[in-house]
């Protein structure tokens, strides 16, 4: 049931008119200064003649083509290895993007500036660090550290289920990414394991950031309807506002899915997917330890107000809760404790964690002859850049790699993955009344006064995908 969607929710208060949405159709004025830098920064004007006026001009000439690690209606994702300059020899994830296919609608432009900023401005041990970013005349380029373990969702895939102290190790690193994130007025709103990677160590990294939400502080709230459907909290589907709470819904979801093989709700289409998650009854298996029920009973509030991590202490809440009780938060920043998998890696190059539809493929970066006017290259003013620790040795090394894999063995049923939702005034979508009631915290409060019903219609030409979960790969 997979599918292409976008939604515009714009209302007539104007809540999230600048928002980037799902997928490749965004609306939205392009984000000139994105986020302002913290820790230890140099601070560099961002033009191609500041950041290019040493010995060392970056460009694709720099980066030898080794493996193809994904593709998209935008472009590919490659690893490369630098041949030139700083970090000659080092393995790096080159993302490639079509200019002439982003600068055509001022969503897409958004949703990559969004990305770009975002992965300059942050920087933490469980988010994906960007190196470089720069571009030539049709093309946009983002080498960003190889994060060689794959994704997640590999990992789920093959043991179907997680031991919990396996569960608590992967979740309590997340939990401090999305407290950084939180931090700095970021809500994440697509956390699922096909966005989480593995570093060679095994220790995970948030990517794919073109769902996130900028200046999300304490009383802002924002409308638009995103993320995944198996992991979206109701608040979002009601279109009620919604704020950080929304990714502690999500972790929940997906603490349920790494400890039973699936999402707590889900079902044969979308719109009973959604039904169940606005109304069914949240089932836990018997074999949860009380820890875990209780944990997913706090996350899985339909309250935003009432759930765990909504309120002002935010991660803080979650870090002492006793289903984590054995974690050092400290050392497990410092990624002082071991993880529970570590991938089995021949060398830096090894790909055997990627899917090999793609890796087997010739990598070819195809000539850049599709040059677009000087007025629309203005959208991407600001896009080169240089990561301070460049200036340093890379430590570890990957990236986002963009593909829809089929659902687990242990998943009852299809993932029905949204890349955007179009609001459609034909085609409301109206919850239907076999739901059971949710036993657990109040009901959401009602969407805003004069709000529409929200509906969703599968954008017309969407690929079905076989058995896809997931937003369709950019």
């Amino acid at each position: 049931m997979a599918g292409v969607f976008d939604i515009d929710l714009e209302t007539e208060e104007g809540s999230d008119g600048d928002e980037p949405e799902l997928g490749a159709e965004m609306e939205l004025e392009p984000r000139g200064n994105g986020l302002e830098p913290v820790g230890h920064y140099e601070e560099i004007e961002i033009s191609e003649s500041s950041v290019n006026n040493g010995p060392e001009h970056i460009g694709p000439h720099c980066f030898e083509l080794l493996r193809v690690l994904g593709k998209g209606g935008y472009g590919k994702v490659f690893q490369v290895r630098k041949v030139q300059g700083t970090n000659t020899g080092k393995i790096f994830a080159m993302k490639v993007l079509k200019k002439a296919k982003i600068a055509c609608n001022a969503k897409d432009t958004a949703h990559t500036r969004a990305e770009r900023n975002i992965l300059e401005a942050v920087k933490h041990p469980f988010i994906v660090d960007l190196i470089y970013a720069f571009q030539t005349g049709g093309k946009l380029y983002l080498i960003l550290e190889c994060l060689s373990g794959g994704e997640l969702f590999m990992q789920l895939e093959r043991e179907g289920i997680f031991l919990e102290d396996t569960a608590c190790f992967y979740l309590s690193e997340i939990t401090l990414a999305l407290g950084h994130l939180h931090s700095h007025g970021i809500i994440y709103r697509d956390l699922k394991p096909e966005n989480i990677m593995l570093n060679s160590q095994g220790h995970i990294k948030l990517t794919d950031f073109g769902l996130c939400k900028e200046s999300i502080h304490d009383g802002a709230v924002t409308h638009t309807f995103c993320g995944t459907i198996e992991y979206m909290a109701p608040e979002i589907l009601v279109r009620s506002g919604h704020n950080r709470a929304v990714d502690w819904w999500s972790l929940g979801a997906l603490m349920y899915d790494m400890l039973t093989g699936s999402p707590p709700f889900t079902a044969e289409n979308r719109k009973k997917t959604i039904d169940k998650i606005l109304k069914g009854k949240l089932v836990l298996p018997p074999y949860l330890t009380p820890d875990a029920r209780d944990l997913l009973k706090k996350f899985l509030k339909r309250n935003p107000n009432q759930r765990i991590g909504g309120g002002p202490g935010d991660a803080a809440d979650v870090q002492k809760q006793p289903f984590f009780r054995h974690i050092n938060w400290e050392d497990l920043l410092a990624r002082r404790l071991d993880p529970p998998f570590k991938p089995c890696l021949q060398s830096e190059e090894d790909v055997s964690q990627f899917d090999t539809r793609f890796t087997r493929q010739t990598p070819v970066d195809s000539p850049d002859d599709a040059a677009i006017s000087e007025s629309a290259n203005q959208a991407f003013l600001g896009f080169t850049y240089v990561a301070p620790s460049v200036l340093e040795s890379i430590k570890e090394g990957f990236s986002f790699q963009p593909k829809v894999r089929s659902p687990r063995r242990l998943n009852s049923s299809p993932r029905t993955p949204v890349s955007p939702v179009k609001f459609s005034p034909f085609e409301a979508f109206k919850p239907g009344a076999a739901g059971e009631p949710m036993e657990l915290g109040a009901s959401l409060p009602p969407p805003p006064e004069g709000t529409a019903p929200l509906p969703i219609k599968t954008s017309v030409g969407a690929k079905k995908q076989k058995g896809g979960r997931g937003r369709v790969p950019r």
